[in-house]
């Protein structure tokens, strides 16, 4: 049976632009090999839970034109403390243990790069939250 490691890495979307070279930051190469994978994997979740944020404010979103929208995004991504420790969680949850030793060790540098994928991800797909 394999062990919960291998079970996630198993699962794991390859991403071949996600380019990581000998050079590479530390960080960078998290981003690249770690977060840009599970950011993937988890893109229904993230979008649903989004939207769940939007209703949950009663729909305030959909009176926004483009512009509105796009802030509205990056505002609730990036301010709401709530919804910022649940995307994390959607991540941490998919960490094997030796990445949860590098992000316990760069906590606040991976959280930003987490915060700053996902609001990318909602920005790009932003169709998905019209009625």
């Amino acid at each position: 049976m394999l062990d919960r490691d291998q079970e996630i890495l198993s699962i794991r979307v390859e991403l071949p632009n996600a380019k990581v070279y000998e050079n590479t930051q530390d960080l960078e190469r998290f981003q690249n090999e770690s977060l840009r994978p599970i950011a993937k994997f988890q893109n229904m979740i993230l979008l649903e839970v989004f939207k769940n944020y939007i209703d949950r404010y009663k729909n305030v979103y959909h009176k926004y034109d483009l512009g509105g929208k796009t802030a509205y995004i990056e505002q609730a991504v990036k301010k709401d403390s709530k919804l910022k420790n649940l995307i994390r969680g959607l991540f941490l949850g998919h960490f094997t243990a030796d990445e949860y030793k590098f992000y316990s060790k760069n906590v606040s540098a991976v959280n930003k790069r987490i915060i700053n994928l996902v609001k990318e991800r909602l920005l790009s797909q932003i169709q998905y939250f019209e009625v």
